[in-house]
């Protein structure tokens, strides 16, 4: 298997599952998804500049990013997002999991021997950061949501309404 052929898999077929959910599931983790190809491109593109690792090749039209960026990793997380819905505990241990096997095996691994990718960070720091990924996504997540704080109507008074909507007063002597 050449690695155009593993970058290019690593693309498309992460999106092929999404066959398998709900539409309404879809609309609504995608945008933590794309939030996530934000947040992973920036930390590509810092993390090639600090001297984090060196991507040694990549597929067109893909100049510095690799194509699971934009494939695996927002799939991914529609999938996770759908599993834990709502509870941070199992999403932190599912994507502890997860980014583990994804630093040590995938990238450690797989994508480092076929010289792909060389790491000037070792494996734990590469999993930190994606746990850091995990956090800003999932506090993102429950934003999307407007469940990261309750909001509450009429924060002064819970009897102020505009003039059209007031009751007509009654006179006593009516």
């Amino acid at each position: 298997m050449t690695n155009q052929v593993i970058l290019w898999s690593t693309l498309i077929v992460p999106w092929l599952t999404l066959f398998f959910m709900k539409r309404e599931d879809i609309k609504r983790y995608m945008p933590a998804a794309l939030f996530s190809v934000v947040i992973s491109t920036i930390l590509v593109d810092a993390g090639v500049r600090l001297g984090f690792w060196a991507i040694r090749e990549t597929s067109f039209p893909f100049y510095i990013m690799l194509p699971y960026i934009y494939g695996l990793y927002p799939v991914a997380t529609i999938w996770v997002l759908k599993f834990t819905n709502g509870s941070l505990l199992v999403y932190m241990i599912t994507n502890a999991i997860l980014d583990l096997g994804f630093s040590y095996i995938f990238l450690g691994y797989f994508i480092a021997t076929r010289g792909i990718v060389d790491f000037g960070i070792t494996k734990f720091q590469d999993w930190l950061l994606a746990i850091g990924r995990a956090i800003v996504i999932y506090i993102y997540q429950k934003w999307q949501e407007n469940e990261l704080l309750p909001v509450k109507e009429n924060l002064l008074s819970p009897n102020l309404h505009s003039a059209v909507a007031k009751p007509f007063l009654k006179r006593k002597h009516d």
